[in-house]
C-alpha cells in the first residue's frame, strides 16, 4: 500500500524526469463526458483509441474508465491496452493524475497537486471535480508509489521539466487568481522547488491564444533535449499569438537552464487558426455545470502538444497545411524515435490535445520509506 509522506522531493532526493527520459508506462483517461464531448464521446473515444494505440507500440498504456464505462472501454481499446475502472469528472490525464518523481536508486513516488478544475468557480471549467481530485491517489495506489501531496493548485500541463533542475512554466497560469492568490511567484517558485526538486524555473509570460486552460506551457513550449526547447510560431503579425510568441522567444533566448546554458530555440509553425463550429457545437450536452462551447470560438491548436513515449513520438495532426512540416522538424529534433501523427481535432474540441490526455509514469521500482 502506498503512503502519504509528510516530507518532500527536495529534501528526500527525487527529482522530475524530462518526458523523453525512460518510462515505465503511461496513463489516460478514458472520456465520456457530454458537455465536454460531443455526440456522447463517441468521436473522442475513437480518438483517444488512437491515441493509446500509437503509444502502446512503445510503452505501456493503462487507462482508466468509469464503471459505467469499462466494459466499452474495454472492448473498444487494443488489448495490449490495460483498464482500470477509476472514476473522473473529465479525461484530463495529465492535470489530474501524478506528477512522478525518481531518486538516483530507481524508486519512484508521485506529487498529487490540489485540483480546481483549472480555476474553480472563479473561471474554472466545470463543477465539481470531486473524482478528479482522487484519481492522482488512485493512480499511485495501483502504480505501489508513495505519495506526496502539494499543499499548491497545479496541473501537469502547466510546466515542463529537463530533468536537470530547469523548469518551464508560465505566469498567466501560475500567478492567475484562481489558482493560488494568497501566494507571490517567489512563494510558488519555492514550492516547485520543493516538489519537483528544480533550481531554475523560467517563466513565459502568456500561452496559447483562447487555451481554456489559462495558458498551460504544454501548449506553448517543451524541451526536447536539455538545453533545448521548442516553441509555437507564427509568421503572421496580425495573429495574436504572434506577439505571445515572440515574446516567449525573447525570454527564451536571454535565458541559461539550471547548468548555466544558454537556451537553443527551434520553433514550429502553428496550424492555421480554426474555430468551432456550429454543428460541433449542437452535439454537446446542454448544463449549466461546465464553461459552454461556441461556435466561431478560436481552439488552441498546437503541434508542441505532443507526447514523448519511449522510442516514439506521438503528435497530433489537424488536416491542416502545416501538418507535414510539423511533423518533418519532429522527426529532425528526435533522431531516435519514431513519430507518429494523429489526426486529434476532436481531442481539441474538448480543449485540449494528446500531452493533456497522458501522463508518463518514469522508470523506476517501488521502495518502502
Amino acid at each position: 500500500m502506498s503512503k502519504t509522506l509528510d516530507s518532500t522531493p527536495q529534501a528526500d532526493g527525487f527529482r522530475m524526469p524530462a518526458e523523453f527520459e525512460p518510462h515505465k508506462g503511461c496513463w489516460m483517461l478514458w472520456p465520456e463526458r457530454g458537455d465536454t464531448w460531443r455526440m456522447g464521446a463517441k468521436p473522442a473515444q475513437a480518438a483517444f483509441i488512437k491515441v493509446a494505440g500509437a503509444i502502446s507500440a512503445f510503452e505501456p498504456v493503462t487507462v482508466g474508465a468509469s464503471r459505467g464505462q469499462w466494459e466499452n472501454a474495454r472492448h473498444a481499446l487494443p488489448e495490449s491496452v490495460r483498464v482500470v475502472e477509476i472514476s473522473s469528472n473529465d479525461a484530463w490525464m495529465r492535470d489530474v493524475g501524478p506528477t512522478v518523481v525518481v531518486d538516483n536508486r530507481g524508486t519512484i513516488r508521485g506529487v498529487d497537486w490540489r485540483f480546481n478544475a483549472w480555476g474553480g468557480l472563479d473561471g474554472g471549467l466545470y463543477f465539481p471535480w470531486d473524482r478528479d481530485s482522487l484519481v492522482a491517489a488512485k493512480v499511485l495506489e495501483i502504480e505501489g508509489a508513495d505519495r506526496y501531496r502539494a499543499p499548491l493548485v497545479m496541473e501537469g500541463g502547466s510546466f515542463h521539466a529537463d530533468g536537470q533542475g530547469t523548469l518551464i512554466t508560465t505566469r498567466e497560469c501560475l500567478l492567475n487568481r484562481n489558482r493560488n492568490p494568497h501566494l507571490a511567484q517567489e512563494q510558488i517558485e519555492a514550492l516547485l522547488k520543493a516538489y519537483l526538486n528544480v533550481h531554475k524555473v523560467v517563466w513565459l509570460d502568456q500561452g496559447v491564444v483562447m487555451d481554456e486552460t489559462d495558458g498551460h506551457v504544454d501548449n506553448l513550449c517543451c524541451f526536447v533535449k536539455p538545453g533545448e526547447v521548442l516553441l509555437t510560431w507564427t509568421d503572421d503579425p496580425d495573429d495574436p499569438q504572434y506577439e505571445i510568441s515572440r515574446q516567449a522567444l525573447e525570454t527564451l533566448s536571454a535565458a541559461t537552464d539550471a547548468r548555466g546554458r544558454p537556451l537553443v530555440v527551434h520553433k514550429i509553425h502553428q496550424p492555421d487558426p480554426m474555430a468551432i463550429s456550429a454543428a460541433e457545437c449542437e452535439g454537446l450536452d446542454a448544463g449549466e455545470t461546465a464553461k459552454p462551447r461556441l461556435a466561431g470560438d478560436r481552439l488552441a491548436a498546437s503541434y508542441v502538444n505532443f507526447y514523448i513515449a519511449n522510442g516514439g513520438i506521438v503528435m497530433p495532426l489537424f488536416d491542416d497545411a502545416h501538418d507535414r512540416t510539423a511533423m518533418d522538424l519532429l522527426v529532425r529534433l528526435f533522431p531516435d524515435r519514431q513519430v507518429v501523427g494523429v489526426q486529434s481535432r476532436e481531442i481539441l474540441l474538448g480543449g485540449g490535445n494528446i500531452h493533456c490526455i497522458t501522463q508518463q509514469i518514469p522508470m523506476g521500482e517501488y521502495r518502502s520509506r
